[in-house]
């Protein structure tokens, strides 16, 4: 699948997490609030690991996912492009986590992983930073067996657009809602926390969701779950406010399974 962009410049390859790797652990190396409280528990809850399970997470980052997975009697594994990520991760995890620098869109390419050789793949917020989508699906597809599932996490697609949404406040009838300025079109939006300094940015892709369902599905994956997470709003919030923070999601998780081949002998 490629994604449309309908004006600016495509960013290249190289999504500069490198230069970011260093924030984004001191942020995500042990979870962040919304890992530990709302991103983990639903991946948790879709993947339901089972003693023996091995699970590949793709765009791992320094991968907060491992002690779950590991309290729950599964191998991890996890994947990066960034090097200094993954140099994060093993001060972390290495132990108890088997962690590797490799394009999550282009796993056939690592001579230390094979195809068919995982019950399940995740990408927690990671897949949002990866262009093009198909690859990276195609990727997963290829690491799992028949049966396995995929697990994605993201920011709401249909509520967080990044630079393109926000909260409105409705003086009349005294309502908090959720502003969007764009959906359907795909947009590229620069990522550059205050820490980063100068140099090339980390990207991410907004996609409308049936980007992500149709993508699933042109790789054989059928879509058999599916969350919306909110997050409860700050203490002392306002009852428009509460109101608010239950009904729009902050993420998006959804399940699909590897279906097998048909068997062209079937209709022989």
């Amino acid at each position: 699948m490629t994604i449309r962009r309908r004006r600016g410049k495509a960013p290249g390859p190289d999504t500069g997490w490198d230069d970011l790797a260093d924030w984004y652990d001191a942020w995500a190396g042990t979870g962040s609030d919304h890992h530990r409280r709302q991103a983990i528990p639903a991946v948790l809850e879709l993947l339901a690991l089972c003693p023996g399970e091995t699970l590949l997470d793709l765009g791992c980052g320094p991968a907060p996912l491992a002690p779950f997975a590991a309290r729950a009697g599964a191998r991890y594994t996890g994947v990066d492009v960034s090097p200094q990520m993954v140099a994060h991760a093993r001060k972390r995890h290495g132990r108890r986590a088997h962690l590797l620098v490799a394009d999550a869109r282009e796993l056939a390419a690592s001579s230390l992983l094979r195809a068919a050789s995982f019950d399940a793949a995740v990408f927690l917020l990671s897949l949002q930073n990866l262009d093009p989508l198909g690859p990276a699906l195609e990727s997963a597809t290829w690491a799992l067996r028949a049966g396995g599932r995929l697990v994605l996490l993201l920011t709401h697609p249909c509520f967080r657009v990044p630079r393109q949404s926000g909260w409105g406040w409705d003086e009349g009838r005294r309502l908090r809602y959720r502003r969007l300025d764009r959906y359907l079109s795909p947009l590229p939006v620069p990522l550059r926390p205050p820490s980063s300094g100068p140099g090339a940015p980390a990207y991410s892709f907004h996609r409308p969701l049936g980007d992500y369902i149709n993508g699933l599905a042109a790789c054989g994956l059928l879509v058999d779950g599916i969350r919306e997470v909110t997050r409860p709003a700050p203490h002392g919030a306002s009852v428009a406010e509460r109101r608010a923070a239950e009904e729009f999601p902050l993420f998006l998780a959804l399940r699909a399974k590897k279906v097998p081949a048909a068997d062209p002998r079937a209709s022989s």
